[in-house]
């Protein structure tokens, strides 16, 4: 297992880097900001995730931990790989998309590219309270709204906030456990809608 690389940065190619580390160029898959505030000749130290395959061996660096962290923790939501994680990590910095998950910003973590609205409500639903901000109140928020006149209903309405007609979000429901609270049945909806 390959945990850091230490180097000259002798290319960049496309939206990878190549780390020069005594003669052996290593191809890095790496988010824009890191690519951005790497220069050409100059020596990095670069945290490595390794991804391998039956196919391809693809190295992921980060040039700090907690950008690798957060990395790490979006390839915990369902249907989110390495290259989707990347992605995410590309439209802004950790910070920032640390800050648009705990707020519940949806339209800020799709700007990413191939992520839909329904992957990155799951990111929100699923990563809120992992990330290391102080999550935002999801039914306050409108991505979980629950009626108090109707609590038997309250992962339909959150449902509904997320952009499902009720006929869907009904159907959604419709093998999930009516005993789990509100934001897990959400989660098992969105989860068993996957296509």
């Amino acid at each position: 297992m390959i945990a850091t690389l230490s180097g000259i940065v002798s290319e960049k190619i496309g939206e990878a880097v190549v780390l020069d580390v005594q003669g052996v160029g290593y191809g890095l898959l790496v988010p824009n900001d890191d690519y951005n505030r790497l220069n050409l000749e100059e020596a990095a130290k670069l945290y490595i995730y390794e991804h391998i395959r039956e196919q391809s061996h693809d190295l992921f660096g980060f040039l700090n931990k907690q950008t690798m962290g957060l990395f790490e923790t979006l390839l915990d939501v369902s249907g989110v790989g390495p290259k989707m994680a990347l992605n995410m990590l590309s439209i802004g910095s950790d910070a920032s998309l640390r800050q648009a998950i705990a707020s519940g910003d949806v339209a800020f973590i799709q700007q990413a590219s191939g992520v839909g609205k329904r992957l990155a409500e799951r990111v929100v639903v699923e990563l809120k309270d992992k990330v290391g901000l102080i999550g935002v109140d999801l039914a306050a928020s409108g991505i979980l709204q629950a009626e108090s006149d109707a609590p038997d209903d309250d992962a339909v309405e959150a449902l509904i906030a997320l952009g499902y007609s009720p006929n869907d979000a009904i159907k959604a429901l419709k093998d999930v456990d009516t005993s789990l609270p509100t934001e897990a049945r959400v989660k098992q909806a969105l989860k068993g809608g996957e296509t």
